[in-house]
């Protein structure tokens, strides 16, 4: 089968599936107990506000009229309702936390892709020697460190030992590039090794198997520099096994974040998903979870792709 039929396939599937997880979340909200209006607003709320609030989230109407109405807003003018506790479209709420968290991903992507590969590099070329038993100490250390005592040790050392970054990362949209810069570097680098210690342990070992493959060998065999070898032979086919655990990973950020977010006050998308939750406000938890889900499904989705691409016999038939 071709890249383009499998690409296509994977996308249609990732579409259905997300589709699948728009109607799980909206039937979950639907068949919890009790009246939805009455849960929100207390049992001793005013009964002309608990019939405002039902007639406000289309109580009055089935649930399949409802459910079809807000997946038609949401697919065709990207709107989500508005939000119980604050009357403000979800639209207006979602787009700066997403945007925060967006930030925070791209700081934290982009030292987890070296911290994944170098130290991985490193062991499979020195592999069984000191800095390879090294490296995987700090690596298994790290693995079975909470994100939260691993946030809380970097804040104990570069806010009260030495004060370098601020303690908490509150920034808004007056914030300078500066002040944003400074907010994400901690919760970052807590993402960043959080995430690359899974990587570097998979990578260490594809690289190895890899690099005692034949046609590796064969390369070196033929005179190229070793440094090529490991670059454009070997680095590729092993992080076909590795981009299951990035697409895990980017998800992560987006949707599972909400421990570091919390520690370190940083407004993103994770810490308004434990916030809506706290408020009870149930049109802005079935955004919140259903964006978290498209996310978690489309990373998913690019490391599959990814895959294929980096399949030399299917990069073949696309060229």
């Amino acid at each position: 089968m071709t890249f383009p039929r499998l690409a296509l396939g994977r996308v249609l599937m990732a579409l259905f599936t997300l589709l699948l997880v728009s109607a799980i979340i909206f039937l979950m909200l639907e068949v919890l107990p009790g009246d939805v209006a009455i849960r929100i607003l207390g049992r001793e709320a005013n009964p002309e506000a608990i019939l405002n609030l039902r007639a406000q989230l289309g109580l009055d109407r089935p649930a399949l009229e409802r459910y079809l109405s807000w997946l038609g807003g949401i697919v065709l003018h990207l709107d989500f309702g508005e939000a119980v506790t604050s009357n403000r479209p979800i639209t207006e709420i979602l787009a700066p936390r997403i945007l925060n968290t967006l930030y925070l991903a791209g700081a934290a992507f982009t030292l987890y892709v070296p911290l994944a590969i170098v130290p991985a590099m490193i062991q499979a070329i020195h592999r069984d020697r000191a800095v390879d038993h090294v490296i995987s100490a700090i690596t298994l250390a790290l693995l079975s460190t909470p994100d939260f005592l691993l946030a809380t040790f970097l804040l104990i050392l570069f806010v009260i030992e030495f004060p370098l970054f601020p303690a908490v990362s509150i920034v808004d949209e007056e914030s300078s590039f500066t002040e944003y810069a400074r907010a994400l570097v901690l919760p970052s680098v807590t993402l960043a090794l959080v995430m690359a210690v899974y990587a570097v342990r998979m990578l260490r070992d594809n690289l190895i198997e890899v690099l005692d493959s034949e046609y590796v060998r064969m390369a070196e065999l033929k005179g190229l520099p070793r440094r090529k070898v490991l670059l454009r032979h070997a680095l590729p086919n092993a992080l076909i096994p590795t981009l299951n655990i990035t697409a895990l990973n980017l998800a992560y950020i987006i949707g599972g974040v909400v421990v570091v977010e919390k520690l370190f006050s940083y407004p993103g998308f994770g810490s308004l998903l434990v916030d809506s939750l706290q408020l009870r406000d149930l049109p802005l938890v079935e955004a919140t979870v259903l964006v978290a889900a498209a996310v978690y499904i489309f990373a998913n989705l690019l490391a599959d792709l990814g895959a294929m691409l980096l399949n030399p016999r299917l990069r073949g038939e696309l060229a």
